[in-house]
């Protein structure tokens, strides 16, 4: 594993980390915006503070990388649809898409699709 891999692997964990911890009130904004319920909201952030956690594992326990990172693009997918059905300015989606980016690369470090 290279050191860009476990930038990557930070740099999302870390990110999501703070969003979901110290910004949560923007959470409950966008949510409300995006018109989804307290429960999907629990559920989507429990998912992404575990699959953080299992990246920063997967920098001792490389095979804990693939499906985290693959399930986090996912998520970011996800985000980045509710974006564009609420109509936000790009730069509301600058950020869930560089993280859909940097999950998609540890992945594709994972699968040895790069070196």
């Amino acid at each position: 594993m290279n050191e860009f891999t476990i930038a990557a692997q930070l740099l999302v964990a870390g990110s999501i980390a703070y969003v979901w911890i110290f910004r949560f009130g923007n959470i409950v904004k966008e949510f409300q915006q995006y018109g989804l319920n307290e429960l999907i909201r629990s559920l989507v952030g429990a998912s992404k503070i575990a699959l953080s956690t299992l990246l920063v594992a997967g920098i001792w326990y490389p095979e804990l990388r693939l499906i985290p990172a693959l399930l986090l693009a996912f998520l970011m997918t996800a985000a980045q649809y509710f974006h564009f059905k609420a109509g936000n300015p790009w730069a509301k989606h600058i950020p869930s898409f560089l993280l859909l980016l940097a999950s998609l690369f540890i992945a594709a470090e994972a699968l040895k699709c790069i070196d």
